[in-house]
């Protein structure tokens, strides 16, 4: 018995809802009609002006020498990083190499490690930085040295 009486609510709702979309549809078509008249453009944002002024100098070209017989190997052997909480990030700067010489710098090392291995134990050490960084001053980043080598760049696509 509910369940019809919720149903003939729903019938009776409907039909009332039509009588008032009926009656309004005539004032919603006008509307419609006077906006799409309007014809309004859009103005071309202003041009931005260069304040750096161009210099005419010449610029010398810089030899770089051939690199046969050189061997290096490609890529980094190590990042620099920094932990903490995401929402403290944005407060730090970039530091300067000496500045994070002079801090207790954390020092992971992957070598040897295949690619699975080496986020697992990222993975497993993010938590311990984090904790590390918090329990430490103002703004709770601590550097981490990741060293990975710079074989052959298993660990560069990580």
């Amino acid at each position: 018995v509910a369940t019809d009486n919720y149903e003939q609510d729903k019938i009776q709702h409907s039909k009332q809802l039509s009588r008032v979309f009926d009656e309004a549809q005539s004032i919603l078509k006008s509307i419609r009609q006077r906006i799409n008249s309007l014809n309004i453009e859009r103005t071309l944002p202003k041009q931005k002006r260069s304040s750096r002024k161009k210099s005419k100098a010449a610029v010398a070209p810089i030899w770089n020498p051939p690199t046969v017989g050189i061997r290096g190997k490609a890529g980094k052997s190590h990042f620099h990083v920094s932990v903490g909480e995401s929402c403290n990030l944005y407060k730090t700067t970039k530091r300067s190499a000496l500045s994070l010489q002079q801090r207790n710098l954390i020092v992971t090392d992957l070598h040897g490690l295949t690619k699975e291995e080496a986020l697992s134990k990222l993975d497993s050490m993010l938590p311990q930085w984090t904790c590390i960084a918090m329990e430490g001053s103002y703004p709770f980043i601590i550097p981490v040295k990741i060293v990975c080598g710079s074989g052959n760049q298993v660990l560069s696509e990580a």
